[in-house]
């Protein structure tokens, strides 16, 4: 039942039946008189059983039923029910007036009005808004705006609706603590509900419910918009080297638009890097599209992801986002190891020699303890093998690991290659070849523990030999590295390119790993080609083929194909890709409002990634017009090897914090992130009325929620919660319309059914 036929029914709202107590009226004499209408009352219903033309019992109780009806309604209105009430004193309680003054109060979605113009109408002018005046007729008002943060305000007259966030809860403890003490019949925010802040309102709703101050919310605008396109999330990567080819999920949702195709733009600081054609998914659902665009510029770089504005949309602010990325521009080095000559290495190498970013050592053993170095920055760099300790071996970002057996490693040295995955949080990638996986004695070391494959006893038998063609699973038809045909004339798809050879069958893999590529070989059976796992802080890969060598000098390959070197380059770029260094600073978010503080958190370690607790950090910090700052970091005894600290941004625009730690005047590392300060957008995500919330915020509090429909009843609501200073008033209930309105309806259904059943 809406709340207009209620009270039409009922005399009074909903509400104050649910804050009103029942009683009755009735007198002494009154009550006598009662009695003596209730025995004639008996004394006629008796009648029916001597109505000889009543031959079903049927008809006689429907009878009795209808004439006991309306002999209750008249003893209900006979005992006088009254409702008891806590009605506050006028003029004596107060009430705090909260009004959003942020951005999304300027959308126009109702008949082309935006949400303000309701505010602005009922509190904005004063004697002359309709509901304000209601309002103080009754109490004694004080009025705050909030946004970002909340103020007192003598009028609520004039709000600019410019504020960049929407804060419900520290709105509410404001007024809260600047209304402390005073008789306070409760608190009214006007607001569309669209709360920006991630934390949430438990606390601030206990401390309310505490105090016994109710909150009455009045939403604005519309709970679901007809015609509207949302960039609804964007997941980018907070750091890439540069040229890397980025897949970006971006999440679409639209009202009104169900199956239209528009087009999704990324633009890197307005230079459009990639354009593709889109279909809208169904009203209320939404859609997750793969973005390829790669990254060719350094530095900290703003991508912008665009769906242009549709006719009729009633929110155009959200049809873009925008990410900051680091784009880094550094050699990431990755060790090679070979236990034998073969063609894998010269091919791999000849594939990204040419990657600025890319450094690639190779250690090709060529006999007992003697090897070949390819790459080496130093004379002396591995001239005694693989690696002896773990600060040498994790000055490398990434190991491949080539035909080469587990005996030729020491136990410290197997050790080593699986912290330097687990602890260190390197990339490991191990190929196929006649000394790999179960064939060169890998089962049952730690590094199997960490590879994503499962090492079985080993080859079927000793002349396992089988040709695959390698093809992409169902994800990794999705997975960056792995797709090939981006469209480029000199690469090819995984169908177009010759089968490969593998002498290590690999049919099983881990619970937690993923199949990137696989293949059936000559019994029908599926073998992995390409599969990989997070292990640790890390990842491992492996690659159970010999040859991918030949999707590059197959007659078949056209000379010019870049395939082979697309993937590769691909493949060692992931492969350190996210691998920390000794120091690694972040921030909580990329993006804050100027003013805000940004936290800062640097975890440091040694060359063996040991944590250090005992450093001396230190963050230079320049601000977009060039300014510098220090500041320390102070390590927190909760967790070994982080310090943290924060800073305040005092002027837009893309700060640069650069970290250096240092023990005993050693240098430790550094890092460096960006961070924006800028004015946020998140008011017009999500931005339609948000009713379960204010629900939510009335209800925990005792007070009610209302709309621009019902806000009308609001000063009687508040005037009847029983806060505040406050008096008894008794309201009548016999005489509400519903009571007549059963009355005649029981007497005419009595006449009709008499009617029907012919008699008198």
């Amino acid at each position: 039942m809406s709340e207009r036929l209620f009270r039409f029914a009922f005399k009074y709202p909903r509400f104050v039946f649910e804050q009103g107590d029942l009683a009755w009226g009735v007198s002494g004499p009154l009550l006598t008189a009662v009695l003596v209408i209730g025995g004639l009352a008996a004394a006629a219903l008796l009648t029916y059983w001597s109505v000889g033309t009543l031959t079903r019992t049927r008809d006689r109780a429907v009878l009795i039923a209808l004439r006991l009806g309306v002999l209750s309604l008249l003893l209900f209105s006979l005992f006088r029910p009254i409702l008891v009430l806590k009605a506050a004193v006028p003029q004596q309680n107060f009430l705090g007036v909260l009004l959003d003054d942020s951005r999304s109060m300027a959308i126009a979605d109702r008949d082309g009005k935006a949400r303000r113009e309701y505010v602005d109408r009922e509190f904005g002018h004063g004697a002359d808004s309709p509901l304000l005046s209601a309002l103080a007729k009754k109490f004694v008002l004080r009025y705050f705006r909030f946004s970002r943060s909340a103020d007192r305000v003598d009028s609520p007259a004039g709000l600019a609706y410019d504020g960049t966030a929407t804060r419900l809860g520290t709105a509410l403890e404001r007024a809260r603590d600047e209304l402390s003490g005073l008789p306070l019949a409760g608190l009214v925010m006007v607001t569309d509900g669209a709360d920006t802040s991630d934390a949430a309102l438990d606390e601030q709703l206990a401390g309310l419910e505490a105090r016994s101050i109710p909150v009455f919310t009045v939403g604005v605008g519309r709970e679901r918009f007809d015609r509207d396109i949302q960039v609804t999330r964007v997941e980018t990567p907070r750091s890439a080297l540069k040229g890397t080819s980025l897949v970006v999920d971006v999440v679409l949702s639209q009202t009104g638009y169900a199956g239209r195709t528009v087009p999704l733009t990324v633009e890197d600081d307005g230079r459009i890097v990639s354009t593709q054609e889109v279909a809208l998914p169904d009203s209320g659902d939404a859609a997750t599209v793969k973005v390829h665009f790669t990254a060719a510029e350094a530095g900290p770089r703003l991508f912008t992801f665009k769906v242009p504005v549709q006719e009729g949309e009633q929110v155009t602010q959200n049809n873009a986002r925008t990410s900051l990325v680091e784009i880094v521009d550094r050699r990431e080095k990755v060790l090679y190891l070979e236990g034998e000559p073969r063609f894998e290495a010269k091919f791999v190498k000849r594939a990204v020699e040419d990657d600025a970013n890319l450094q690639l050592v190779i250690l090709q053993r060529t006999a007992e303890n003697k090897y070949f170095r390819l790459g080496v920055d130093r004379a002396d760099e591995l001239v005694g093998g693989f690696p002896k300790t773990r600060e040498e071996l994790f000055a490398y970002r990434g190991v491949m690991l080539g035909s080469i057996e587990a005996a030729a490693f020491t136990p410290d040295q197997l050790r080593m290659l699986a912290d330097f995955v687990g602890t260190r949080g390197g990339g490991l990638l191990m190929l196929g070849g006649r000394r790999s996986f179960a064939e060169g004695g890998w089962g049952g070391t730690p590094l199997a523990e960490a590879l994503p494959v499962v090492i079985d006893g080993g080859r079927p038998d000793a002349s396992y030999f089988s040709e695959i063609q390698a093809r992409p699973t169902r994800a990794g038809a999705l997975f960056p590295v792995t797709q090939l045909a981006d469209g480029s004339p000199n690469t090819t798809g995984w169908g177009d390119l010759p089968p490969v050879t593998s002498v290590n069958p690999i049919t099983r893999v881990k619970p937690g790993a993923t199949v990137l590529l696989s293949g059936t070989d000559h019994r029908n059976d599926e073998q992995v080609v390409l599969a990989y796992q997070r292990y640790g802080r890390g990842k491992t890969l492996a690659m159970p083929i010999q040859d991918s060598w030949l999707w590059y000098m197959n007659p078949k390959v056209p000379v010019t194909d870049r395939t082979h070197a697309t993937y590769w380059r691909r493949l060692l770029r992931w492969l350190v890709d996210g691998v920390p260094g000794q120091v690694n600073l972040t921030t909580t978010q990329d993006r804050v409002e100027p003013g805000e503080p940004v936290q800062l958190a640097a975890e440091v370690l040694d060359a063996a990634y040991e944590e250090v607790n005992d450093g001396s950090v230190v963050a230079q910090i320049t601000s977009p017009s060039g300014q510098h700052r220090e500041v320390p970091l102070e390590w927190i005894v909760e967790r070994d090897g982080d310090y943290r600290a924060s800073f305040v941004p005092d002027e837009p625009g893309v700060y640069e914090v650069r970290v250096a730690a240092a023990r005993g005047g050693a240098a430790l590392g550094e890092d460096a992130i960006h961070v924006r300060a800028s004015a946020g957008d998140s008011e017009y995500f999500d931005a339609a009325m948000r009713a379960p919330l204010l629900r939510r915020i009335a209800e925990e509090t005792g007070g009610r929620f209302f709309t621009e429909s019902d806000a009308e009843t609001l000063p009687e609501a508040i005037n009847f919660s029983g806060r505040g200073v406050t008096v008894v008033e008794e309201r009548e209930l016999w005489d509400m319309p519903i009571v007549l309105l059963g009355l005649l309806a029981l007497i005419g259904a009595e006449w009709g059914f008499r009617r029907t059943r012919g008699l008198a």
